[in-house]
């Protein structure tokens, strides 16, 4: 994809993910009461029904509908850097439209108030138009390089209350509190919402609600609350949504008249030279991270240098020209966040404290950087841990 839009939408599902990892479930039964009425069903017998609804064995039923996801998450003022910007996707509400048949045959629309990206794939082709450019790119395989039908099939779930619910019940275990409360009305249908709520008071997450459809017990909604706030701190679910096979034409797509089309081999994002460099990657930074507690007071720590963040945005080369524009927005981002940190020192040492409704980092400066959906007593005292 040329800009990387919808990978983009990753920035506030990778937040949801970093705290459904801390997250662990007890055993705990509750009755469901309230409208609509629905049969009566335990925490346990949920939590199998939505890992079930959400397993990638399974998969997704066929579907469609409208997203909404809105973050609050307490940042500083950000940088004004355009509506495509994954800033913009750090607060606010924003809307996308899915259309989903399978791994393999999905669409996915981005409306903006003037332009609109769609991500479509039908098979072995895709394309990827942007109005705001009037650019359609191909997204093919090259035959014999034992990588047809591997168009990228995971952006869609990825977007979606299903999948960040995924990464969410993925990690249950004993650190959790799970019950049952009223059932509600999401998009229309009527759902259970099943409470998953931290034992540890460390963790600066309140509790995390899923509402569940009623009928396929698929994820509708997701909203993460910190403490101390009435109202979600990240939210996705569907506003609207049909579990029905979308029709065909939807996933087919004919560039419009005068539009530039161009080709993108997707073959060549996963050479074996590609995939050897990303392994190295990998392997370099599991050596280097270091976890500290566990459950939802997991604190993540990493060798850092401040120029690591600021670099993000530099010029590349010779200087004179940014390397891209999503980079040079992650470089501003970076310089508004630092600017936002508190000193802070204790007898592990001293550094920069930044505070948000659901994650706090320190970076200290002894060259590490330290992370978690936790307090700041939570955090200082895992930087006491050598």
């Amino acid at each position: 994809m040329r800009r990387g839009t919808f990978v983009r939408w990753g920035v506030p599902i990778a937040a949801a993910a970093l705290i459904g990892g801390a997250i662990g479930a007890g055993p705990v039964i509750a009755a469901v009461s309230g409208e609509p009425v629905l049969p009566e069903r335990s925490a346990q017998q949920l939590l199998a029904d939505a890992v079930a609804a959400t397993s990638k064995g399974g998969g997704l039923p066929p579907m469609s509908g409208t997203v909404q996801q809105t973050a609050s998450l307490g940042l500083p003022s950000l940088p004004q850097t355009g509506g495509e910007s994954p800033l913009s996707l750090l607060s606010g509400s924003h809307e996308i439209k899915v259309w989903y048949g399978g791994a393999d045959r999905f669409r996915v629309a981005m409306p903006t108030q003037l332009n609109e990206t769609n991500l479509i794939v039908n098979g072995d082709q895709g394309w990827y138009w942007e109005s705001a450019t009037n650019t359609a790119t191909r997204l093919t395989v090259k035959p014999g390089t034992g990588q047809e039908h591997k168009l990228p099939g995971t952006p869609p779930v990825q977007l979606t209350p299903p999948q960040v619910a995924e990464q969410l019940l993925a990690k249950a275990g004993e650190h959790t509190a799970v019950r049952v409360i009223n059932t509600a009305e999401v998009a229309g249908r009527p759902v259970y919402q099943l409470v998953l709520a931290p034992k540890d008071e460390g963790s600066l997450v309140q509790e995390v609600r899923l509402a569940l459809d009623g009928e396929t017990y698929v994820p509708l909604q997701v909203q993460v609350y910190a403490k101390g706030s009435a109202e979600p701190a990240f939210q996705v679910g569907f506003t609207q949504v049909t579990f029905t096979p979308p029709a065909a034409e939807n996933f087919a797509f004919t560039p419009p008249a005068g539009a530039k089309v161009e080709e993108k081999d997707l073959s060549e994002l996963g050479d074996a030279k590609r995939a050897e460099q990303h392994a190295e990657q990998a392997e370099k930074v599991a050596g280097e991270l270091k976890v500290v507690g566990d459950g939802w007071t997991t604190v993540a720590v990493l060798p850092f240098k401040p120029e690591d963040l600021t670099a993000a945005g530099r010029p590349a080369g010779d200087g004179s020209t940014p390397r891209d524009g999503s980079q040079a927005d992650v470089g501003a981002l970076a310089d508004a966040v630092l600017k936002s940190a508190t000193p802070v020192s204790g007898t592990w040492g001293s550094g920069r404290l930044i505070r948000t409704k659901l994650v706090t980092v320190l970076l200290t400066d002894d060259g590490r950087l330290l992370a978690g959906a936790v307090t700041p007593e939570e955090i200082t005292q895992a930087a006491g841990v050598r």
